[in-house]
This record gives structure tokens, C-alpha cells and sequence, in this order.
């Protein structure tokens, strides 16, 4: 496998999913990398598990972390930037999501999914940023609902639309400082979070997502360093998440059309379904 230009990584979210399969790549190719969540039992495993892949001399460390924590995340960069830890490759993973109809909606949960996937990100990108010196990247990862608002994510699209444009607007920041930005969204991918969201997705969400597959996290970190390396900003992992964006970005009145097409027949099917087991 052919070495990254990095030397040290920091990845918040890295205990699982997405974020440890970026972790697995990376000390595969011998970078540092620190991982950061908020579960101390899930961080010992990762780093177990990143230790016996780990190539030549490269370290795996942990750090239990709340992103949402402003006071934490500064002192934990502050630590980092004492111990000559400061990263050149920042993965901002750590997010949530919680799908349900919008008229059922929590307004806890809402300010709750703004504070992790937005408010988190802000926390950790005003800390470690102004630290970081020339070649090195920002990663946020968002999604294809960050792109394309999606049927029953409403918290969710709203909050990763909103890392959409931090990342654009940070991006033509930092490129008078030769720091690059780039921002992941990768369509429905098979992680911890994925099966969480599945115990309250509505049933015209579970239809909708099922025309587009699931990635594996490994995918879509692979489709991550291969962005990167052609020094793309917005990447899509996935050939039906590309044909999306690209759809609605040129032509978003055609995207509109069939998914308010694809919710009405599952809604209508899902009535339908309703009322043949009232019949029983």
C-alpha cells in the first residue's frame, strides 16, 4: 500500500464505522493516528483492533471525548499541542442521526442533532485549525442528505446542509494557508449508526433509501483517499450517490419530482398495507 503525506491523524468518531475504517487506512500506512469518541469500552477495542494493522513504527492512541464539550475539546487540543501532537489530517467523524416524521418530531432530539453534527464539528475546528501549518486537510464528513434533503431527516439534513457550507466557506479561508478542506457524504452506509437509525426510520424513508444500496465503511474510506488524492473538494462515494448529486445540481427539479414520487407510492402502499392487516 503506498504511504499517505501525512504524519499524524486525529479522527473524532473513530471507535466505529466510517471513522475507524479511515483509521484502518491510515495506520495501515503508517501515520499516527489519534481516535476520539465519547464510549471508553468501543475506544479500547478500536485501538486493539488498529494495533494488530498498524504499520512499522506507527502509533494508535485514544482519547475519550465529548465534541459537544466546548471547555473539553480545547483542552484536549491544548494537551495535544503541548505533547507536539497537532495533527495535519483532521476527520471531523463523530455525528448523529435520528429519523422520524417531522410532525413528530422531538425538539430536544432537533437541538440535540444541530449540537453534535454542527455545533461538535464548529467546537473541534476552532480549536485544532489555527494550529495546523501548510498541507495539511480538514475532513468533515457530512452526507448525501447533506446534499439532496432526504424523506424523514429533517434534524439531519439540516444539521449536515449546515457542514456543507462550513466546509465551502472554510475552504476558501484556509487556501490563502495552504490548508486543504474536503467534505465526505456518503449515502447510506452499514455502521452502528446506520442500524440505530433503522429502529425509528418512517416507512416511506426505509423505501426511498432502499433504491440506493448500502455502502461498507471500508468503501467509503477508500472512495475518501482517492478524493483527496485528486484534491476534490465535495466527494460522494458510491455511483448511485454521484448520479444524485450530479442530478440535483443540474437539473433539481427532476430529482424533486421522483422522490415526492417514490414517498407518495410508499405511502399509499404503506396505508395499503395498514389496512389489509386491520382486515386480519
Amino acid at each position: 500500500m503506498k504511504p499517505l503525506p501525512y504524519r499524524q491523524a486525529f479522527i473524532t468518531g473513530g471507535s466505529s464505522g466510517i471513522g475507524y475504517a479511515i483509521a484502518k487506512h491510515l495506520v495501515a500506512r503508517g501515520v499516527d493516528v489519534t481516535i476520539a469518541a465519547r464510549q471508553v469500552d468501543r475506544l479500547r477495542s478500536a485501538c486493539e483492533g488498529l494495533q494488530k494493522i498498524a504499520s512499522g513504527d506507527s502509533r494508535v492512541e485514544t482519547i475519550e471525548l465529548d465534541i459537544t464539550n466546548r471547555e473539553q475539546v480545547a483542552d484536549a487540543v491544548e494537551s495535544m499541542d503541548a505533547a507536539g501532537k497537532v495533527p495535519d489530517l483532521l476527520v471531523n467523524c463523530a455525528g448523529m442521526s435520528y429519523p422520524d416524521y417531522f410532525d413528530k418530531f422531538d425538539s430536544a432530539v432537533f437541538d440535540q442533532t444541530i449540537t453534535v453534527n454542527l455545533t461538535g464539528t464548529w467546537n473541534m475546528l476552532r480549536a485544532m485549525v489555527p494550529l495546523m501549518g501548510p498541507g495539511s486537510r480538514v475532513v468533515n464528513v457530512a452526507s448525501v442528505s447533506g446534499l439532496v434533503g432526504t424523506f424523514g431527516y429533517t434534524a439531519y439534513s439540516a444539521s449536515k446542509f449546515g457542514l456543507v457550507g462550513l466546509s465551502e466557506a472554510l475552504r476558501n479561508e484556509l487556501s490563502i494557508r495552504g490548508i486543504g478542506v474536503t467534505v465526505l457524504c456518503p449515502p447510506d452506509t452499514d455502521t452502528p449508526q446506520l442500524e440505530q437509525e433503522n429502529r425509528t426510520k418512517p416507512y416511506e424513508t426505509k423505501v426511498i433509501s432502499g433504491n440506493a444500496g448500502i455502502l461498507s465503511p471500508e468503501q467509503v474510506a477508500i472512495s475518501l483517499f482517492r478524493g483527496i488524492k485528486r484534491r476534490k473538494f465535495i466527494i460522494v462515494p458510491g455511483l448511485m450517490g454521484k448520479i444524485t448529486f450530479l442530478v440535483k445540481r443540474f437539473f433539481p427539479g427532476l430529482v424533486y419530482s421522483i422522490i415526492d414520487a417514490d414517498a407518495k407510492k410508499a405511502h399509499r402502499r404503506k396505508n395499503n398495507e395498514g389496512n389489509r392487516t386491520e382486515k386480519y
